[in-house]
């Protein structure tokens, strides 16, 4: 007997953050807000980890497919000033041996400087505790994120942006962290059969942004997309994107990149076009998407 045809997919939203990294609703939570929020696909990708892919596996309602994948931390070292960005990687093989060492040295720098921030914040009398933030990250990557959440428990700020204001994280408190080499990340991703897919790249408001010949060196060795379709793109910035991934035969893609309260963009604010999911599934050579049943 044959299988009927499979159903469409009309709404995809290939990047979204759950409490594994820097998000405020946990893995099944998202899956289940996803499919509440109409969206046929869904991507995972917390910052440098894959702890959330189980669960939200596990939790996956009918009639949503998760593509599972994660946001890399990376920089450009070849300007006159490094340029942090980062790498969306989707489909990747989770064990792959290079990737997973670059992601395990990258969650550990993560925690280190998130104690030391908190060691700063303590040193100026304010009263948040590391172990509290630790657990309150259930075994994913920590970050500023979590130290904002403390700062909100203990009444000193009202809103994850108001905890990131000069006066707290986003300057007073604020330490380096460490970053993989775009270049590098690129060849990992590619050799753990994902397909990597520039994050926000044309985003001015998130401070500066690397050259357009840099992305046409990263195409060149193995880019597969870019992410145009963006809330901190502005109109004439998704313009410019598109163009660009036009001259340079890469996918465009659109997505949320929700965090849940930390932002107040809405799961499936922006959306990727099926062609385009077609194209990186298709590139795809580590995993495939999951589907419920």
């Amino acid at each position: 007997m044959s299988q009927p045809p499979a159903a469409p997919v009309h709404r995809i939203d290939l990047h979204a953050h759950s409490t594994a990294s820097d998000g405020t609703l946990a893995p099944a939570e998202l899956v289940r807000a996803a499919a509440e929020a109409g969206l046929d696909v869904l991507a995972i990708t917390d910052h440098d980890t894959t702890a959330g892919w189980a669960p939200a596996v596990d939790a996956l309602p009918r009639g949503l497919a998760l593509v599972r994948g994660a946001e890399l931390s990376c920089r450009w070292y070849g300007g006159q000033r490094s340029i942090p960005l980062h790498l969306l990687a989707y489909l990747f093989d989770p064990d792959a041996p290079e990737l997973v060492a670059e992601l395990t040295r990258l969650r550990a720098d993560r925690e280190r400087r998130g104690e030391r921030i908190v060691d700063l914040l303590r040193a100026d009398g304010i009263d948040v505790d590391w172990a509290e933030i630790h657990a309150a990250a259930a075994g994913g990557s920590v970050g500023r994120p979590h130290i904002a959440q403390a700062l909100i428990r203990a009444g000193l700020v009202r809103t994850t942006a108001e905890a990131f204001e000069p006066r707290w994280l986003g300057e007073r408190y604020r330490l380096p962290k460490e970053d993989m080499d775009v270049f590098r990340a690129v060849r990992l991703v590619r050799q753990a059969g994902g397909v990597p897919v520039f994050a926000h790249p044309r985003a001015t408001r998130r401070g500066l942004v690397v050259p357009d010949e840099l992305i046409a060196e990263l195409a060149a060795a193995g880019l597969v997309g870019l992410e145009a379709d963006h809330e901190d793109h502005s109109p004439a910035e998704r313009a410019h994107v598109r163009a660009l991934a036009g001259e340079l035969g890469l996918v465009v893609t659109g997505s949320s990149d929700f965090h849940g309260t930390h932002k107040t963009v809405r799961l499936g604010a922006f959306t990727t076009a099926p062609e385009a999911y077609e194209r990186i599934v298709a590139a795809a050579s580590g995993a495939t998407p999951v589907a419920y049943g």
